[in-house]
């Protein structure tokens, strides 16, 4: 068995450096997410304390808890949002989902950032026509 040793074609100070590689998956990279750091029972209610941020990805293992809990049979859920720092549609998309075939839902200790996105929400919802023809009643 026979090795051969050659030179590089450029050597080694000449020969460009590769640029490293980076991956940009497009998402944001900071750390987050939804962390369930309370949980009980009463009866059929199933009492959640939850922290952190909730978006879109992050909501999916809260709600896959959920539907386990709906599927075990809990009518009731109360959540605590004291701790939650960050919310979007995602959390509202949880949010009314539970409430569906008769379900009950109680939000509370709402922290600064879902009483943000509550309010957007409410906002988005009401009708400009309604606001417009308030506004002109008032004048005339």
């Amino acid at each position: 068995m026979s090795t051969s040793s050659t030179a590089p074609i450029l050597p080694a100070t000449l020969a460009p450096l590769a640029p490293p590689t980076v991956h940009d998956s497009g998402a944001d990279t900071a750390p987050g997410g939804i962390v369930v750091h309370s949980c009980t029972t009463l009866g059929a209610t199933l009492v959640l304390g939850l922290r952190g941020e909730i978006d879109h990805f992050s909501a999916t293992p809260l709600r896959a808890l959920l539907a386990s809990a709906a599927d075990d049979g809990y009518t009731g859920l109360v959540l605590d949002a004291s701790r939650v720092t960050f919310a979007d549609s995602g959390f509202l998309a949880v949010l009314e989902w539970w409430p569906r075939q008769g379900r009950r839902l109680r939000l509370v200790n709402r922290s600064r950032a879902v009483k943000r996105l509550l309010h957007a929400a409410g906002a988005a919802t009401r009708s400009p026509d309604r606001a417009v023809s308030r506004t002109a009643q008032a004048t005339s």
